[in-house]
């Protein structure tokens, strides 16, 4: 088996594949390596520190290396309000790795983006084409699925506003997600501690001095919220059934709308997103992908960036499962909200790892 390549031949690769991006109309960008931890911290949360490696300028305050390019990136142009647009990028992105130490927390990136498409199916099948063309002479295999089809799901649940909320934000977290539709359900009990609680006719009572950085109006907040959730009404069983449905629909392209459609028919919120897909489908067999034979499953992509909220994709070495994928990437729309200051336009874009690439070549000559 060929080991991992120099960083002469990363680069080179990165090089080439820029190249292919530029000849499809890409403007070549540039981000700075440290990035303002403020920003990745308010789109992820504090789950990025397990991930991302993270310092303390005296002037600066928090910055970040780069854990990726895209939201950097997106800031540039949203603030330029230049569009539409095509991008591609090239360099280093860090990512801490406390699970596996064979993988790398250094490596090489080389993206596109296209944001402001008139026609959102048809960018998104220009990305995925592309990239699919870049990858063909390797032994890869594609995935792609829909984070906006569970979406729309969680949307059209009749619950309130505080529970869809919850799950939206634990939709990258699934053994977590499934915790809060167990609960909100009915099917498992409130934990005893939070019974407790809230059966205090004042919680603050005895409670003793305030530690950390809430204060106690914004605790007394909290526990008012946890008594309305606990009053509310339990989601309705057939709506658990169809929403898991949704999430376990897992075919080739075809087959999967098809199964999505009838599920529509009982859950009609999910009637846009699935319509999206369809159009999504003619823009890639219009590009030449063999949607046939294209694997779909809604819930992929639940283990990438957070920011996706549409299309998601990847192609991973069938030779070598253990990878991390050779590619990836998706629609990310809500991602120019939070960034533009409310003004959102149509995006979407992916990544390839030129070493990855370097390394499977090496291995299909040898």
């Amino acid at each position: 088996m060929a080991q991992p390549s120099s960083r002469a031949t990363i680069r080179a690769e990165a090089a080439r594949i820029e190249a292919v991006f530029q000849a499809a109309g890409a403007a070549v960008v540039d981000t700075a390596i440290l990035q303002p931890a403020e920003i990745l911290l308010d789109l992820y949360g504090e789950d990025i520190r397990a991930r991302a490696y993270v310092t303390s300028d005296p002037l600066k305050g928090e910055q970040m290396l780069r854990p990726d390019f895209t939201v950097p990136v997106v800031q540039m142009h949203m603030e330029s309000a230049a569009e539409p647009a095509r991008y591609t990028y090239s360099g280093e992105v860090f990512r801490r790795q406390e699970d596996d130490p064979r993988r790398a927390s250094e490596y090489f990136q080389v993206g596109y983006e296209i944001m402001g498409a008139a026609t959102p199916a048809e960018a998104d099948a220009e990305v995925f084409a592309l990239m699919q063309g870049i990858l063909a002479p390797l032994n890869v295999t594609p995935a792609t699925g829909d984070i906006g089809i569970l979406m729309a799901a969680i949307d059209g649940l009749r619950t309130t506003d505080a529970r869809k909320a919850a799950l939206r934000r634990h939709v990258w977290r699934p053994r977590r997600f499934r915790a809060l539709i167990e609960r909100f359900s009915g099917r498992s009990p409130v934990p005893a501690s939070r019974a407790a609680l809230l059966a205090m006719e004042d919680p603050m009572a005895d409670a003793g001095p305030l530690i950390g950085l809430r204060s106690e109006a914004e605790i007394a907040a909290r526990i008012e919220a946890l008594r309305a959730d606990a009053e509310a009404a339990p989601i309705a069983e057939g709506e658990v059934a169809l929403l898991s449905a949704v999430l376990s629909v897992r075919e080739t392209c075809p087959n999967a709308l098809e199964r999505l459609r009838d599920i529509a028919v009982d859950m009609p919120a999910i009637s846009g997103a699935v319509a999206a897909l369809a159009a999504r489908l003619e823009a890639l067999e219009a590009r030449g992908v063999d949607i046939a034979a294209l694997p779909f499953e809604t819930s992929y992509g639940r283990a990438q960036m957070e920011y996706y909220d549409g299309f998601v994709f990847g192609f991973s070495s069938a030779a070598h499962p253990d990878l991390p994928p050779v590619a990836s990437g998706g629609r990310y729309d809500a991602l120019t909200r939070r960034l533009g200051a409310g003004r959102e336009i149509p995006a979407v874009g992916g990544v390839i790892r030129p070493g990855l690439v370097a390394r499977l070549s090496a291995e299909g000559a040898a």
